[in-house]
């Protein structure tokens, strides 16, 4: 084996982040591109030191023509490294319904939890580069996403109970695992569908990327990747802010539910309005979430984070789950 520069790299990283301990079972989803393919060998060469149970899971969506051989063509790699092969087609009654990119990605991390679950690996292993993460946060910045979108990809979360997702691959680029798989002649699948652009991220990954790098700065993609790192952490600092703050607000609630079987909750408007603006959003974008069925857009937030300062009476229209929000002296009162 030859030890790189990027294998000292992600050894330091997975030390340092905590991102998995010795003898963990991990299981790394591979396509075939060159990410995967570095990722895996990466983690191939780092076992001996870490004694982890590698395996690979790769799904097949079917939606090219060589997507039956680009999945045995990863069969017989793991065949050759030795390690356990998991794959997952997609059922040809599903096929419409996973058109889109959203779509097919829930169907892979559902697939990926449930092979995890039943073959007990605790680590699902992506190849998320920070190419990645700049293409997320930008085409989520298009849309119009707040902090919590634009933090794009982070580096653990929790897939299902027990199942955690990990990205070991978040500071490094598309350019170095590229580099990585020539040097070592790893056999990359390419993916034609990367270089259809009425995908909106392959847009932004062949058009908007390099445009900002020609353009503007030549480092975009790990610029962007940063941005999204300090994002993550004051994401996490303020949703916890929040969390004390809603708490705090909802204390000493007079309302017995027997009495009042169409109230959801209650908020002290005091409270909240000692709090600074992004902490009184954040409260009702939590709130929010807990009783509408989808993720509350900005208008929704705004209308309700308005009740704080309202005059008395003041009531919202109806959210899409029904509930209206009414102000009642001190307090907003949340009803079905």
């Amino acid at each position: 084996m030859t030890w790189t520069p990027l294998h000292a790299k992600i050894h330091r990283t997975i030390r340092s982040r905590h991102l998995f301990e010795r003898k963990e079972h991990l299981l790394v989803a591979v396509s075939g591109g060159q990410d995967s393919l570095c990722l895996i060998k990466l983690l191939l060469d780092l076992q001996p030191k870490w004694e982890w149970k590698l395996g690979i899971a790769h799904c097949d969506h079917r939606w090219r023509t060589d997507s039956q051989a680009n999945a045995q063509h990863i069969e017989n790699l793991a065949k050759n490294w030795g390690i356990s092969f998991y794959l997952q087609t997609v059922e040809t009654r599903d096929l419409a319904s996973l058109q889109s990119e959203a779509a097919a990605r829930e169907w892979r991390y559902q697939v990926l939890s449930a092979i995890a679950q039943e073959h007990n690996y605790k680590y699902v292993v992506t190849g998320h580069t920070a190419s990645d993460r700049a293409e997320t946060l930008l085409y989520n910045l298009i849309r119009g996403a707040g902090a919590d979108g634009l933090q794009a990809l982070t580096w653990k979360r929790s897939l299902v109970d027990g199942i955690i997702l990990v990205r070991p691959l978040l500071e490094i680029t598309r350019t170095e695992t590229g580099l990585f798989c020539q040097d070592l002649q790893l056999p990359i699948w390419e993916d034609f569908t990367n270089q259809d652009l009425k995908y909106a991220r392959n847009r932004i990954r062949q058009e908007v990327i390099p445009y900002l790098s020609e353009n503007f700065n030549p480092k975009v993609e790990l610029a962007l990747a940063q941005t999204a790192e300090l994002l993550q952490a004051e994401v996490e600092y303020l949703e916890k802010a929040a969390q004390a703050l809603r708490e705090e607000a909802m204390v000493g609630r007079t309302i017995i539910p027997s009495e009042t079987p169409d109230q959801l909750l209650r908020l002290n408007r005091r409270v909240l309005q000692k709090a600074p603006i992004a902490l009184q959003r954040r409260v009702m974008r939590q709130v929010l979430q807990q009783i509408l069925p989808v993720a509350p857009t900005f208008e929704q937030i705004e209308k309700l984070t308005a009740l704080i300062t309202a005059p008395n009476k003041s009531q919202t229209d109806p959210f899409p789950s029904g509930a209206t929000a009414i102000v009642e002296s001190d307090w907003i009162t949340i009803k079905s």
